[in-house]
């Protein structure tokens, strides 16, 4: 395996290419600057809905992850004293939409759709899963399949690559950055590119060959062996990153300032031990949630997206 970081040239692009504010859809206000909408001043623009919706990010099968998050939702009933929902979600985009429309309350985006979702649908999020030791993220990977003939990413030029959608950061925003900067190879001019909906459809697509390689998250690449999903010489990486920020937790801007403070409470307050939370994502180690804020920890992902000329409009 190429165990590499970002290259120089890919950092020397993103650095400093972050915008110096953080542009918000014109139904937020951010007059502390912190870059997430402000929780309401006028009370009767409050929420304080009697059954709470979770949303975890649409990576994987959502019926298997509305198992494995009873337990944690569970607790935040019990600490918010409301029934608690979980919402299956299809898509990032989706996802994005229920919370700007108001049907979703809670909720864990993947790292490249949460500026849109702070942008777009005024997401406040406060919480990312750590391992025991405070450390956390996940790498993004090229993998291709045994004996494909790709053994670095030069070797990808003129064959069909996997991508997962455009909101993703290590399903497509990092690579395609990466790949222009460093390799200087484009979607369309240099390989095929293919949109497989997730990074679990990327993952066995090139284990079934029907993709030559793939960007992915190596964090569901784990989770899909541990649960036998695919098996480790299905895969081979050639290429890894340096570490991005997880799934963000976080909440709809306009719930009421005690039933957001109680639903953070439910996250840090969790215990995972014994839990199918525990056993899901024991793999990756995450065993708690810990404190974040999107100005500092996202500010790698805001880089990406402006090397990348990416849009928050809200549309």
């Amino acid at each position: 395996m190429k165990h590499l970081l970002l290259s120089a040239a890919a950092l020397t692009l993103f650095a400093g290419s972050a915008a110096a504010e953080f542009p918000l859809d014109a139904r937020y206000t951010d007059a502390d600057g912190d870059y997430i909408a402000d929780i309401p001043t006028d009370p009767a623009q409050h929420v304080d809905p009697s059954m709470l919706v979770f949303a975890y990010t649409p990576v994987e099968d959502p019926a298997v992850y509305a198992d494995v998050w009873k337990p944690f939702l569970d607790h935040m009933s019990e600490v918010t004293g409301k029934q608690v929902e979980f919402f299956p979600v299809q898509s990032n985009a989706a996802q994005i939409e229920a919370m700007r429309a108001g049907r979703l309350h809670v909720a864990g985006f993947n790292t490249g759709s949460n500026p849109l979702a702070v942008a777009c649908a005024g997401f406040r999020p406060f919480a990312m899963m750590a391992r025991e030791d405070g450390s956390f993220g996940y790498e993004m990977e090229f993998i291709t399949y045994p004996d494909s003939g790709i053994e670095k990413v030069e070797d990808i030029k003129g064959r069909k690559m996997a991508f997962t959608a455009e909101t993703s950061n290590s399903g497509f925003k990092a690579p395609s950055a990466l790949m222009k900067a460093t390799y200087g190879m484009e979607a369309g001019t240099d390989f095929e590119p293919a949109f497989s909906g997730g990074h679990d459809n990327s993952i066995l697509g090139v284990a079934n060959k029907d993709y030559d390689a793939a960007a992915i998250a190596n964090s569901v690449a784990k989770r899909m062996i541990e649960r036998d999903v695919i098996t480790p010489d299905q895969i081979v990486t050639i290429y890894k990153s340096e570490t991005f920020p997880t799934t963000g937790y976080g909440v709809a801007h306009n719930l009421t300032p005690e039933l957001q403070e109680k639903i953070r409470e439910a996250f840090f307050s969790f215990v995972w031990e014994g839990t199918a939370m525990e056993a899901e994502f024991k793999n990756s180690g995450e065993a708690q949630f810990i404190p974040i804020t999107f100005k500092d920890n996202w500010s790698v992902v805001r880089e990406i997206d402006a090397a990348m000329e990416v849009s928050y409009s809200c549309s």
